[in-house]
């Protein structure tokens, strides 16, 4: 399995013909409106533009999946991602909870997921996994959405978490599914009210200790709300011996990961 990094939570899977594109948010630098206008300075999002690679990258996408696309989540699903998806005629995989939502928008729906149940999906099975997005009540006004256990045929398996903050739904999807990789959203957002929306550092460090290989840190540096640095989160992982573990990717980058049964 090779994962390719876009940018913030948008990547690719590519998994023997299969190119899997993750929450596309494809907009051009500073064309989305500000995510925080009070707690962070008020940019235009995305706040970098995308790498070099991505039209390359795009013209190979066979798949999307889409882990919460509903109350304005641009940063998972943006105008410009939706007519990616439609100019092509992308199959879709999303929540059940999405999928009128996306239908709706002229997305080509062609499976949905429910929480901790199998679905088919490829040559293998996709299970949706609970994610709570934020810390206290400001998860009910975010619309949480799901994050996705994937098993490929004789391919590594993948935990996405999506936006969550670390739950005990998150804890078991690690130890109870082991993950040859686990993709964590880093960013430690916040909106402008309410308790942080992603995971604290203090979370982040947990979940990489709970997981059992390769963790890929991502929902970094592309966005107003997301003051996390790969800087200070490498320096961070660092001091608790935990760097050698993780995938911290500039935009554009790929790596490859082995299979092990």
């Amino acid at each position: 399995m090779k994962l390719h990094h876009i940018r913030s939570a948008t990547f690719i899977i590519e998994t023997g013909d299969h190119f899997i594109l993750v929450d596309p948010m494809l907009s051009a630098k500073g064309k989305l409106m500000p995510f925080s206008v009070i707690k962070h300075k008020a940019r235009l999002n995305p706040i970098v533009d995308l790498p070099n690679n991505t039209e390359n990258l795009l013209q190979k996408v066979t798949h999307c999946i889409i882990t919460h696309c509903q109350k304005k989540h641009l940063d998972h699903l943006d105008g410009a991602g939706e007519k990616f998806l439609k100019d092509n005629n992308i199959p879709v995989t999303c929540s059940i909870r999405d999928k009128n939502y996306l239908k709706r928008r002229g997305i080509n729906v062609v499976g949905t997921v429910e929480n901790w149940k199998q679905s088919p999906f490829l040559n293998g099975s996709i299970t949706a996994i609970p994610a709570q997005h934020g810390h206290g009540w400001v998860h009910h006004i975010m619309e949480d959405g799901v994050g996705f256990y994937i098993q490929f045929k004789d391919e590594s398996s993948i935990y996405i978490s999506g936006d969550t903050v670390l739950t005990e739904n998150v804890k078991r999807a690690l130890t109870e599914f082991k993950p040859n990789i686990a993709v964590v959203a880093c960013g430690y957002a916040s909106i402008d009210i309410g308790k942080p929306i992603l995971m604290s550092l203090e979370e982040i460090i947990e979940f990489i200790k709970l997981s059992p290989n390769v963790v890929f840190a991502n929902h970094l540096e592309a966005l107003n709300h997301c003051p996390m640095t790969r800087n200070h989160l490498a320096s961070q992982l660092e001091k608790n011996n935990l760097l050698a573990k993780v995938w911290l990717p500039k935009d554009g980058e790929n790596t490859e990961i082995t299979y092990n049964q």
